[in-house]
């Protein structure tokens, strides 16, 4: 059964619950890298279930949600009011090939690109988070709404990571694959 937007949005809220967004935002890229640190590749590629992501492919899907998210905000905070266009997760993996990209690579983007978002998101003025675009699928939500459905995502995933690597333990022996 498929979610719908106020569904996701509810179970995303929930998963953040009352924890700071920018603190789940900061620790995101190192708490990833070290749940994938020292775990063999064909853990990282492995799909849990017919249809499920992989380790590689979640990280794929942050690197590019880092993009996403960030524009969103700009964008908000620059025009308020302004249409915030949603997209297909799904339809974007498969443009982006995300079976095929390695997971450093998709750690350096979600690094890189996370810091100089943290950047941004400090710096907004109440006045500024208290902007608001209309997004396409769930309607109005502020840069505030935005930023905390992102720690929530981020949440959700990192949950995602670690179920994966805890069905099989590192690899011993090993070079690190990441």
């Amino acid at each position: 059964m498929t979610e719908t937007p106020q569904q996701y949005t509810a179970r995303i809220l929930t998963t953040l619950g009352e924890r700071d967004a920018l603190e789940v935002l900061e620790e995101t890229p190192a708490i990833l890298a070290n749940l994938v640190q020292g775990q063999a590749p064909d853990v990282l590629t492995r799909r849990p279930a017919p249809g499920k992501w992989s380790v590689a492919e979640i990280l794929a899907h942050l690197a590019d949600t880092e993009i996403v998210l960030g524009h969103r905000v700009r964008l908000i905070v620059a025009d308020p009011g302004v249409p915030i266009q949603a997209f297909d997760q799904n339809v974007w993996a498969l443009l982006g090939r995300y079976d095929q990209i390695h997971v450093r690579e998709s750690l350096e983007r979600i690094s890189v690109d996370r810091r100089a978002n943290l950047r941004l998101l400090r710096s907004l003025s109440r006045e500024q988070l208290e902007h608001h675009g209309i997004h396409t699928e769930r309607g109005r939500e502020t840069a505030a709404h935005t930023i905390r459905m992102w720690a929530g995502h981020d949440l959700n995933h990192r949950a995602q990571v670690e179920r994966i690597v805890a069905q099989r333990p590192a690899s011993l022996g090993r070079e690190p694959s990441v």
